[in-house]
């Protein structure tokens, strides 16, 4: 017995190494940063729960993290709700060119560079790009704009973004889920009279419970900690419309010098990411 435990140590040690390297030092020096007054250079002043003050208390940074909720609508709801739909129309076909043709198209945002996508959909939401031409071209050139450097549609079109580049895991991972239900149990449904949407809503939404509960962790994580799109596609503005807490982190810790505030942003980024992500994970898992 203490044999089999010394191995299955020399086995964790390298993968615990690596893990307490870049993750649990890291945010230990993280927590460390948070309770000082530092620019990174000069000397630390201790200031204590100071700068989780400032980050409860200030307008602009509460304006931020209400931005990071805003795009959960869109990270969220939408890959997750398309999703369910499309996977719901496909599952007969899945083995089908259609089927494999469907996962591949919406699959295909999924490996493209999000500094890439980010570029392409700047520039389609440009004055001048797809969009705006695409409305001209059907008679609704009043609604042209400038989508990203708007007040008012700058955060949903970046959402818009989000949502394009998620679709497509969400798509695969309940098609995935879809293959794994009992046919039997559909044809069961069929002779008892159901139909499609009594099928959907009795049958696939209770086979899909740990695939949607993957879907939503993964997609409310990147609309909490987005950065790459964000930061692409519009650097934060017009104002603060668009600017989201890692965006936020990295200004305050690089360009205004202010790493203690940016650190205990992190933190509280990092805590409110598990106060939304626990209780999503509670009520989707298999119970026995």
């Amino acid at each position: 017995m203490r044999r089999t435990t010394v191995g299955a140590l020399v086995f964790i040690a390298p993968a615990f190494l690596m893990y307490a390297a870049f993750v649990l030092v890291p945010l230990a020096m993280s927590l460390f940063y948070s309770l000082q007054r530092w620019d990174g250079i000069g000397k630390m002043r201790f200031v204590g729960l100071n700068n989780y003050l400032i980050v409860l208390t200030d307008s602009d940074l509460l304006q931020v993290i209400g931005n990071a909720f805003q795009l959960v609508l869109y990270f969220t709801v939408i890959p997750v709700v398309l999703g369910l739909a499309v996977a719901a129309v496909i599952r007969e076909h899945l083995s089908g060119p259609f089927g494999t043709a469907t996962r591949i198209v919406l699959f295909l945002p999924q490996v493209i560079p999000l500094v890439a996508a980010g570029i392409a959909w700047s520039w389609m939401f440009a004055s001048t790009g797809l969009v705006n031409q695409v409305l001209r071209g059907i008679g609704l050139g009043d609604l042209a704009r400038g989508w990203l450097g708007d007040f008012t549609f700058a955060l949903p079109a970046v959402g818009l973004i989000g949502a394009w580049v998620l679709l497509g895991l969400c798509t695969m991972l309940l098609v995935t889920g879809i293959t794994k239900i009992e046919p039997s149990l559909y044809e069961a449904a069929r002779l008892d009279g159901a139909n499609p949407v009594q099928e959907f809503l009795y049958i696939t939404l209770p086979g899909l419970r740990q695939e949607l509960g993957v879907c939503v962790t993964v997609t409310v994580i990147a609309a909490l900690a987005s950065f790459d799109i964000v930061y692409i596609a519009t650097g934060g503005g017009p104002g603060l419309q668009t600017t989201v807490p890692g965006l936020e982190i990295y200004r305050l810790a690089f360009a205004h010098r202010q790493v203690g505030l940016a650190s205990a942003l992190a933190i509280f980024l990092m805590v409110l990411v598990l106060v939304c992500v626990l209780p999503i994970q509670w009520l989707t898992r298999v119970r026995r």
